[in-house]
């Protein structure tokens, strides 16, 4: 009996299976930070005191201008209020004229404006009406002086009235060519000064016209 001879299996070699070659993780590089700045304070500026205004004297259009103001009568300053509060307001001369809206106000219509506005009754209208109305109310006294240093002008009052006569060309008697409200003494100068509407006067050597205050004697008769 012949017997063949078994085969050993051998195995088949296989190709071994390469590996592929995984790539290995590399780290991604972070961003670099990016460089701040550092915060630096701003200079501040040193606050300065603001520079004060030295004080000036009062104007002649205030009632603290005048010598004594503060022992002026309650009926004074009735009147001379108001009259000074119109001077702020640039007022022309302007003839026949007794309201500020118009823009100017002649010497009588100041006057009538005024005392009617300090609720004095009755006050004419033209300027030798008002003066005969105070001769008849006993309340006058005539200065016969051509300067204000006259003792004639001793007993004079702020608020008072002032009339001046012309003797030129009259067609009137008395021929009342302007009337104003006396205020007292500067301070400053010591000089007297008047306040109305005139359309030329003088006030410390300027001249001026218009609704404001006057010298004593402090206008030009026209």
């Amino acid at each position: 009996m012949f017997v063949a001879p078994e085969e050993s299996e051998t195995e088949t070699p296989q190709p071994s299976r390469s590996q592929t070659p995984q790539p290995s993780p590399t780290q991604t590089p972070s961003p670099a930070p990016t460089p701040q700045k550092t915060p630096t304070a701003l200079p501040q500026k040193t606050p300065t005191a603001s520079p004060q205004k030295t004080p000036t004297a009062a104007s002649a259009s205030s009632i603290d201008a005048f010598t004594n103001s503060a022992n002026y009568s309650a009926g004074a300053r009735k009147v001379l209020d108001p009259a000074l509060q119109l001077t702020s307001q640039h007022l022309s001369y302007k003839y026949v004229s007794a309201d500020p809206k118009s823009g100017g106000l002649d010497s009588s219509g100041f006057i009538y404006y005024v005392l009617t506005k300090s609720g004095v009754e009755n006050v004419p209208r033209d300027a030798r009406e008002q003066y005969i109305w105070l001769r008849k109310a006993g309340t006058f006294q005539a200065v016969l002086a051509q300067r204000d240093d006259t003792f004639e002008l001793d007993d004079l009052k702020p608020g008072d009235l002032l009339f001046w006569a012309s003797s030129y060309g009259m067609t009137r008697d008395p021929e009342i060519t302007q009337t104003m409200i006396y205020l007292g003494r500067d301070k400053a100068t010591n000089e007297r000064l008047m306040i109305g509407a005139s359309e030329i006067g003088v006030f410390k050597n300027q001249h001026r016209s218009g609704v404001t205050v006057f010298d004593i004697p402090g206008f030009t008769d026209k």
